[in-house]
């Protein structure tokens, strides 16, 4: 499946101006950033580059695609002709991906002609700015829960496309699973699930249906009580199971109060190592408010896979520099009020005292020093090849510790839940 047409008419009307003027050809460089993090937060984490990196490879115009355009009169016909031949043939490093980042920050540098260039700008920010709108907030749930589990299950609450990149963001910042088999298979995610309600609703009594699924996957199941009525259901759930029950689930009602009730029964009944799961409409405000409670894990589903309260990153896509008729570089940036942003190619460390980061330094040009701290960009397409280390499986997993390392390095300041300024500040040079 090609995904040239997943793009804004107005990058191709761009490309068919410029490639009559000659200026088309010029060579430039594009940049990703966010001007601020989505929700007053304090800090963001990138997600989406094996994803992006997929889509670059397959940003092709076939016949369809081109019949679709030439009916729409949207170009030219020497630009269909340019367009038939699209292959990305340059280059782009960034930020890896779940490498904490603020505004700013250089996430992508984009290298080559101004027409390949500015044709990705469309897919590269609706990859970029939904799975890190995910990966924020998720990130945010991640440090509420101190230690204990999430499991991601909220497929329902988004488009098909959208669920598996949100099980794929959620895990890089921190999840533990998902409920969606598809990114399971497609990036070795770990997968979750038992039964909903309406498989108890289904059998004649609460513990037929409990029965039936210990029957079908053991006494280690989790099992959903609060059908009818919970205390019924727990007491139901271990004289089925046993003891050994390896966990219940609770879907509703005052969380915190119905945890320690159900905690308490539980060690009453002797099951004093069936674990306890909570859901229902959970945020990083609820997970932080069960932190006294005796709950295991949580799962959690709308909250995180429309960025909890902050659906898209805020990311732009801009031109920074571009090469002139005589060879030279000219940096370029809008001056917009606003919307002002640092011109010229740039390069991002993060500075580190004692291990701890206190600044992201962003170097103008060619002057980084990259003694001063961590270099943050890494190669990802070199001459048009995809480097290939940063996708599949293997891609997310790398994503998923470079994620857990970035943050352990922030300030303490990085954990509160609480609106702020970003916990440490860009520093342009």
């Amino acid at each position: 499946m090609t995904t040239a047409l997943q793009t804004d008419r107005y990058e191709l009307t761009m490309i068919d101006a410029t490639l009559a003027n000659g200026r088309g050809l010029r060579p430039s460089v594009f940049e990703v950033f966010a001007r601020r993090l989505p929700g007053a937060r304090r800090y963001g984490v990138v997600a989406g580059t094996g994803r992006l990196l997929d889509a670059i490879e397959q940003f092709r115009f076939d016949h369809a695609d081109l019949a679709f355009l030439r009916s729409e009169r949207v170009v030219s016909d020497a630009t269909l002709d340019w367009l038939a031949d699209y292959r990305f043939t340059g280059d782009v490093r960034g930020y890896g991906e779940g490498e904490a980042y603020f505004p700013g920050s250089p996430l992508l540098v984009v290298e080559g002609s101004f027409a390949e260039c500015v044709v990705l700008e469309t897919v590269a920010l609706s990859v970029l700015n939904y799975d890190s709108a995910v990966a924020n907030a998720a990130t945010r749930m991640v440090q509420a829960a101190k230690g204990r589990p999430l499991a991601e299950m909220g497929s329902r609450r988004a488009n098909e496309d959208a669920a598996i990149a949100a099980a794929r963001a959620a895990y890089i910042a921190g999840f533990r699973a998902t409920s969606n088999l598809a990114a399971g298979a497609a990036w070795g995610i770990p997968t979750m699930g038992t039964a909903a309600h309406s498989f108890t609703l289904l059998h004649d009594s609460e513990e037929e249906a409990f029965q039936a699924q210990i029957d079908a996957l053991g006494v280690g199941t989790t099992l959903l009580v609060d059908t009818y009525d919970i205390e019924q259901g727990v007491d139901t759930a271990i004289r089925v199971a046993g003891t050994g029950l390896g966990g219940v689930r609770i879907d509703s009602g005052d969380l915190v109060e119905t945890a320690q009730r159900v905690r308490a029964q539980l060690d009453a009944l002797g099951a004093t190592d069936t674990r306890i799961t909570v859901t229902s409409d959970l945020d990083e405000y609820a997970i932080a408010g069960l932190g006294a409670s005796p709950v295991d894990a949580y799962g959690v589903g709308t909250s995180v896979v429309t960025g909890s309260g902050s659906p898209a990153a805020g990311m732009v896509y801009k031109l920074v520099a571009h090469q002139a008729d005589d060879g030279s570089w000219v940096d370029v940036a809008k001056r917009s009020d606003g919307k002002a942003s640092h011109g010229g190619e740039k390069t991002a460390v993060r500075t580190l005292v004692g291990g701890v980061a206190t600044e992201e330094t962003v170097f103008v040009g060619g002057n980084a020093d990259a003694s001063i701290g961590r270099a943050l960009q890494v190669p990802l397409v070199q001459q048009g090849a995809i480097v290939d280390e940063h996708r599949g499986a293997a891609g997310v997993a790398a994503a998923r510790e470079r994620c857990a390392a970035a943050i352990a390095e922030l300030p303490s300041d990085a954990t509160r839940l609480a609106r702020g300024e970003p916990v440490i500040p860009t520093v342009f040079r």
